[in-house]
């Protein structure tokens, strides 16, 4: 199947660093009786030693100001019970209504560098937490076959806003619907009540064990990731055991898959894929997607790895360059074990291959064909190594780029687009510079720090390419993509194409504190024109279908995400304006992909999966193999429509499908694979078609500076 059709209903992004959820100690006997007493854990000196420090840092160098009074102690309390249990499925209503106490008293503990209420409650949720695995075991031990799979009962799939349960009865029913659920998708996936309850019992004693390594700086890092939680969701406290970076990130020298993963409830979550890294190379994983098993080699064990702590998933995945690494992994929206297996080999991820790649394609346009160049652009890149050691063939992406561009002229293109679909974002001054190729000298962005202070980066080099240009974004593209594009549009260099950016406007530091460090914001992004790339991100100016969900993916999505807002636009020159061609520019747009079999069929799934998400699962064997019936029959129809439409051959199974070659991921520039790179080809076109017959105000200037319109 193609990528651009893969089925998406990511959540709201959390956290990328794993709160602990663990328990006192007990050995793994210990761990199957019911009368165990725990062992309360107690902050340290250099806990509140680190309070005193982290707050002090927040309330000094973070761009977002806050009173530490009665309203901030509320809501660090919502914060912190959130963070332990936000799914409502641990903590009674009892629970609750005794940490009230602590509600409006959490500002006068911190001013007091008291960790005592954070502590109580964190004590509880370890009982409760210990309490709940025990009841599986024990419910385990009965025999699984006690459960109804006649029964005509569902489970909720999100209880983040239900009420707290009242009582130790309501809470085991509760706990049985949640196993039922699991047992029943074993149940789907032909798998035995034998060899379930082995899996089960296994996973439910491993998380005990699991609860009995913790200590109180786990506790400690929960509470301080609560406190910095309100201050948005890009600040965050790292312990020290967690100070190195444990996400798969963007280093060059770092040997794994290339996947940025966080914490959600028991599950660990790809965030986003790393360009050019084996994750993306295999066209296998996708962002939300859920990784439930890790295996090393070709015949190794599969361990599963819910309720594990992310650090300890990351540390099963990482490996050396050229090992096998094996996954299973559950696709984002689609029900528990529910699963494939997914065969990487991990790799260093090499500049080089982040770097920006060109096509030169043509198309047939109204009856003529046509000269295009495409310049796909990962990441922002630069060796900022070799440039302090003043090397002039150092490589970035404004280097490169123009090297392609000039390639690309030299075999006659008429017009470029520029790709930064699942862009990321980078090193800012290659935003600023790539900029520069493609407009006079002049301000690119503004930049505000936590003091108020606006400054401005410039483009100081008046060179500049004139040619017709367009700029692809998703909702994934983020950062310096925005600030790219937003420069694009606010100079009217081009057409911005797509669907509405993340909105990643803000910039982080780290900031050492003794005993751990903190990641916070100190500055905001803002356009030229005064509008901050912040939560609304960059729209385009003709929008095409997609599969994320602004309400699911992107800034605006995340709890406490700083607000849009603006400053004082920048005086700038200015090419010749052409929203008025956008009206003729979407109808013809419109009239194109009302034709295109691929975008019915995106438009098609969009409606489907979103119709398709469920409040409630059924826990009735034959009403949840009804639902996966249809599912797997409405796509497997789908599957074939879209290929009866295109003259592709039918397939009689999804296994055809899977069975497939896969593709080299989504950087691959192929137009007949890419709907929406084909179609802002020919909005490009027809830009600069309606240009030729406007009155001058669209074509780029032959001139250095630009006329008015």
């Amino acid at each position: 199947m193609p990528a651009q059709f893969h089925r998406f209903a990511p959540r709201a992004l959390l956290s990328l660093f794993a709160f602990s959820v663990l328990a006192w100690p007990l050995s793994p006997a210990q761990a199957r009786l019911t009368d165990v007493e725990p062992v309360t854990l107690a902050p340290k000196d250099v806990h509140q030693e680190t309070l005193k420090t982290l707050t002090k840092s927040l309330r000094l160098g973070h761009y977002r100001k806050l009173r530490l009074d009665d309203e901030f102690s509320s809501r660090l309390f919502d914060a912190y019970i959130d963070q332990l249990d936000n799914n409502r499925i641990y903590f009674l209503a009892s629970d609750i209504e005794a940490f009230e106490t602590w509600r409006y008293r959490f500002d006068d503990a911190i001013d007091e560098s008291d960790l005592k209420p954070a502590f109580e409650i964190f004590n509880r949720f370890q009982q409760r937490r210990s309490e709940r695995l025990q009841y599986l075991l024990g419910r385990i031990e009965e025999g699984l076959d006690s459960l109804d799979f006649d029964r005509d009962e569902q489970l909720a799939t999100d209880r983040s806003s239900a009420p707290w349960v009242n009582t130790e009865a309501e809470m085991d029913d509760l706990w049985r619907k949640r196993l039922k659920s699991t047992v029943l998708n074993f149940r789907l996936s032909d798998k035995d009540t034998d060899e379930t309850a082995e899996v089960l019992s296994k996973r439910y004693t491993n998380q005990l064990q699991r609860l009995a390594q913790t200590n109180s700086d786990d506790a400690f890092q929960v509470y301080a990731n609560a406190l910095t939680s309100l201050y948005g969701p890009h600040t965050q406290y790292y312990s020290p055991r967690r100070s190195e970076n444990f996400n798969i990130d963007m280093r060059l020298s770092l040997e794994g898959i290339g996947a940025v993963l966080s914490s959600e409830y028991e599950n660990t979550k790809i965030v986003r894929l790393i360009p050019a890294g084996p994750a993306e190379k295999s066209g296998q994983l996708h962002p939300s997607d859920i990784i439930v098993g890790v295996a090393q080699g070709d015949d190794g064990e599969m361990v599963d790895v819910i309720g594990w702590r992310l650090d300890e998933v990351v540390q099963l995945i990482r490996g050396p360059k050229e090992t096998i690494v094996r996954l299973a992994v559950q696709p984002a929206g689609a029900e528990a074990n529910a699963t494939r297996e997914v065969r990487i080999v991990r790799n260093e991820i090499k500049l080089e291959e982040q770097a920006a790649q060109k096509e030169l394609i043509e198309i047939n346009h109204e009856g003529r064909t046509h000269k295009l160049g495409i310049i796909s652009i990962p990441t922002f890149y630069v060796d900022f190594n070799a440039l302090r050691e003043g090397d002039p063939d150092y490589r970035s992406t404004t280097k490169d780029v123009e090297k392609m561009l000039q390639e690309l002229q030299a075999e006659g293109i008429e017009g470029l687009i520029i790709d930064l679909r699942g862009n990321g974002g980078g090193a800012l001054r290659e935003a600023v510079e790539l900029a520069g190729l493609f407009i006079p000298q002049g301000p690119v962005v503004q930049i505000k720090d936590s003091s108020g202070r606006v400054r401005v980066e410039f483009d100081h080099d008046p060179k500049h390419y004139e040619i017709p240009l367009a700029v692809m974004v998703n909702r994934l593209s983020a950062s310096a993509s925005e600030i790219f594009a937003g420069a694009i549009k606010d100079y009217n260099r081009g057409l911005v194409l797509g669907s509405q950016t993340f909105g990643k406007g803000t910039v982080q530091v780290m900031q050492p504190l003794g005993f751990g460090d903190l990641k916070m914001t100190r500055a905001k992004f803002y356009r030229i024109s005064g509008d901050s790339t912040q939560h609304k991100g960059v729209y385009p100016h003709i929008e095409m279908p997609s599969l994320y969900d602004p309400e699911e993916v992107g800034e605006s999505s995340a709890d406490e995400a700083l607000p849009w807002d603006q400053v004082k636009p920048v005086p700038h020159l200015s090419f010749p304006g052409f929203d008025h061609l956008l009206a003729p520019l979407d109808r013809a747009h419109q009239e194109r992909i009302s034709h295109e079999p691929d975008f019915a069929a995106l438009v098609e799934r969009i409606s489907y999966v979103r119709e398709r998400q469920r409040q409630h699962l059924p826990l009735k064997e034959a009403a949840m193999r009804q639902l996966r019936e249809e599912d797997e029959q409405w796509q497997l129809e789908w599957e074939n429509r879209r290929r009866a439409a295109k003259q592709e051959p039918l397939v009689e199974s999804l296994s055809e499908i899977e069975e497939e070659p896969q593709s080299s991921g989504h950087r691959e520039i192929d137009l007949s694979k890419d709907a929406l790179l084909r179609e802002g080809t020919h909005m490009l076109l027809d830009l600069m078609q309606m240009a030729r017959t406007d009155s001058g105000c669209v074509t780029a200037s032959n001139a250095s500076t630009p006329p008015p319109c």
